[in-house]
C-alpha cells in the first residue's frame, strides 16, 4: 500500500508543480488553490508512505516522479523543447525509480 500512495504522492507532485506555473506566482486563483490542495495532498502521502519506506529510496522515487510528469507536462502542454537529449535523460530517472523500486 505504501507503494501505491508514493506513487500517486509522486504524481500529485507533478500536479502541484503545472499549478504552480499556471498560478503566475500565485495572481490566479484556481491555480493556486490547486496548487495548495495538490501540495498538501501529495506531501502527506510522502509523509504515509515514509512510514515503511526507506527516507532515501522513498524520497528519490517521489522526486522523481514528480520531475519526469512535471517535464511531460511542459514538453505537451507548455510548449517545452522535446529533444532527443532530454527524452534520454528522463529515461534515466524512470530506470532509477524503477530501479530503486527492485533494489533492496
Amino acid at each position: 500500500m505504501a507503494w501505491a500512495v508514493l506513487i500517486v504522492s509522486g504524481v500529485l507532485e507533478a500536479v502541484w508543480a503545472g499549478a504552480l506555473a499556471a498560478s503566475k506566482g500565485f495572481t490566479r486563483l484556481w491555480p493556486s488553490v490547486l496548487f495548495l490542495v495538490a501540495l498538501a495532498l501529495s506531501m502527506g502521502g510522502l509523509a504515509y508512505a515514509l512510514r515503511s519506506i526507506p527516507l532515501g529510496t522513498g524520497y528519490a522515487v517521489w522526486v522523481g516522479i514528480g520531475t519526469v510528469g512535471a517535464a511531460l507536462y511542459g514538453m505537451a502542454v507548455l510548449g517545452d523543447p522535446v529533444t532527443a537529449g532530454r527524452v534520454v535523460c528522463l529515461l534515466l530517472i524512470v530506470a532509477g525509480v524503477v530501479g530503486l523500486r527492485f533494489v533492496r
